[in-house]
């Protein structure tokens, strides 16, 4: 198999998420809320723990914002009013999460910020990325017959044989406003999405 190593979009993955280097990342993300509820048992006492739930002292949740377990939400993160998060979220350091944002079952790494009205579903984002206003990372094909979603990494095709998974998204990307990842997108750290553009890597 074309195996994807994660350090290589993320720096530091493998340090935050041990022993997963045999997953692919739709692997990870299928098995995320089992991995999340692992890692809520090793956190320390700045984290502030209640059902499932693990936000560190120091982040900030406005009114509205609605958290389903497992979810942690590590140092200095702001989850702006009205947002969901769901079936499995993991905001690193710093992450800015804008109002009327859906994350669902995600890995979101350290500084990156997500502004407001943006839906990132089933995927594992890098450090320091940028999703401009209104941005979408889908995670199923509701208009395919076959909605098996595969993936393009280094020219081959990769099937997951799995209906859900978003995107893996590299370290210092940048998505534009109202542009909208496909399932299966794969984008190499420092990669710029325009405004409005659609990322279909496999047609």
């Amino acid at each position: 198999m074309n195996m994807i190593i994660i350090d290589d979009f993320i720096k530091h993955f493998s340090s935050v998420f041990a022993n997963l280097d045999h997953l692919q990342p739709w692997e990870i993300t299928k098995n995320l809320t089992g991995i999340l509820i692992k890692q809520i048992e090793n956190l320390d006492c700045n984290f502030v723990v209640t059902n499932g739930i693990a936000i560190h002292k120091t982040a900030i949740i406005e009114q509205g914002a609605i958290i389903k377990a497992p979810v942690i939400i590590c140092e200095n993160c702001f989850i702006g009013a009205n947002t969901y998060l769901r079936n499995g979220v993991y905001l690193g350091n710093a992450v800015l999460i804008g109002p009327g944002c859906e994350i669902k079952t995600s890995i979101v790494f350290n500084e990156t910020k997500i502004a407001h009205f943006n839906f990132i579903g089933d995927c594992i984002v890098g450090n320091n990325c940028n999703f401009e206003a209104g941005s979408i990372a889908a995670n199923c094909f509701n208009e395919k017959t076959d909605k098996t979603i595969s993936v393009l990494f280094n020219s081959k095709v990769i099937k997951t044989n799995f209906e859900k998974f978003g995107s893996l998204i590299g370290d210092n990307c940048k998505i534009g406003a109202n542009a909208v990842l496909s399932p299966g997108t794969i984008l190499k750290p420092y990669s710029i999405v325009k405004r409005l553009e659609l990322v279909e890597q496999i047609k």
